[in-house]
This record gives C-alpha cells, sequence and structure tokens, in this order.
C-alpha cells in the first residue's frame, strides 16, 4: 500500500476566456470509475448546449483506471492534455470536466492543447490539491498513573492523540505516520518503563 499521495481536497470550478471561447473546468475527488463517469454526465446535463464538454479521470494506486474524452474536438487536443495535467502533478483518484463554449475564434491544435491544458490546471488550483499520508492509529495501554506524564509528552510531539478511553486501565489512541511505527513503539516503550502494552488498531490516510 502506498504511504502517500496527492490528490484535489474536494469540488473545484474556475473559468478562463482564451480568443472569445468559454473553457469552465469542473474538478472532484472520485474513488471509483463509476463516480467519475456520474461526475462527467452531471455536467454534461448542466452544459448540453455546449460545443464540447471534454473530460479525463485518473483512479487508482497505480493509476489503474484512465481514461480522457475529447467530446468532438480533434483528436488529442483536448482529453489526453488534461490527463497529462494530473500525471505531472502526480494526482490520483481525480476527475476533471472542461466544458467549452466556442467564441468564434480556431485555436489551432497546438492552442487547443494550451488551451485545455491551462483550463485544467485553474480548476486543479480552484479544487486545492492535499497529501495524503498513511497513518497508524497506535493504541497504548498503560496504568492509570502514567496518564499524566503520557498524554503531556504527546500532546507535545509531532504526534496526533486521538482519543482517550478510560476502562480498568486507560487506552490512549494515537495517529502515528507509517514510517515512524517502530520510533513511535521504542519512545513510548522508554517513557513508561516498558509497562504500556502498544497495539496497532488500523490504517488510515489523514490529509495535509
Amino acid at each position: 500500500m502506498r504511504n502517500n499521495y496527492f490528490t484535489v481536497k474536494g469540488y473545484g470550478e474556475s473559468e478562463i476566456i482564451i480568443s472569445k471561447s468559454r473553457f469552465i473546468t469542473y474538478v472532484e475527488r472520485v474513488e471509483t470509475e463509476q463516480e467519475a463517469l456520474l461526475f462527467i454526465e452531471k455536467i454534461k446535463k448542466l452544459h448540453a448546449s455546449a460545443t464540447h464538454n471534454c473530460s479525463c479521470y485518473l483512479i487508482g494506486e497505480h493509476d489503474q483506471i484512465q481514461k480522457a474524452n475529447d467530446d468532438g474536438e480533434p483528436s488529442g487536443t483536448a482529453g489526453v492534455p488534461m490527463l497529462e495535467v494530473l500525471k505531472k502533478q502526480g494526482l490520483k483518484d481525480t476527475v476533471v470536466v472542461v466544458t467549452r463554449y466556442f467564441g468564434g475564434i480556431k485555436l489551432g491544435g497546438g492552442g487547443l492543447i494550451r488551451a485545455y491544458g491551462n483550463a485544467t490546471t485553474e480548476g486543479i488550483v480552484a479544487a486545492q490539491v492535499v497529501e495524503r499520508k498513511l497513518h497508524y492509529v497506535m493504541k497504548i495501554a498503560i496504568d492509570y498513573v502514567w496518564l499524566g506524564k503520557l498524554e503531556n509528552e504527546i500532546r507535545n510531539s509531532d504526534y496526533t492523540l486521538r482519543d482517550i478511553d478510560y476502562t480498568d486501565n486507560v487506552e490512549i489512541f494515537v495517529h502515528v505516520l507509517k514510517e515512524v511505527e517502530a520510533t513511535f513503539m521504542e519512545w513510548i516503550t522508554e517513557l513508561t518503563n516498558g509497562q504500556a502494552v502498544i497495539t496497532k488498531e488500523e490504517s488510515l490516510f489523514i490529509e495535509f
């Protein structure tokens, strides 16, 4: 499993005018091809009278699912340049639709490639890029006498205290980056003189 990856924070929308043509960009985070297709269809219905609704999406840990659609523009001048922007920025799980209202001035192949590339970049800026890092939820089971010291040390560290459960013993839950799991366990063991029972509960991605 990947330790980190970049994607968009969520929905984004932007618009640019190039040689009197309107390029309206819509961006969204998706996790499945079905979600991407539904998003594209929604934008197509919203702009049913547009000259073109070009689209692309990139999904999966290893970009297993990737599609580009020129929607009537000359082959390779819209969907592929849009997809290349996603690849160059290292984005995953992202769908983009660029709606074009023709302004009467032809842009030529190179002009279209630049226009759709620029429109996609603007849309990504509007959607905001985030990095998602793999963390483990680590549970520390410890006697209550250690609670004050341990809680204070964790809150003043780079680790994130998620929750504390008060049972027969106290259970502290902490978000820990995958790559520093061993370091974290050694640190807790040292702080508690080996009195803590540390277990890995689950993994999850946290956004930055």
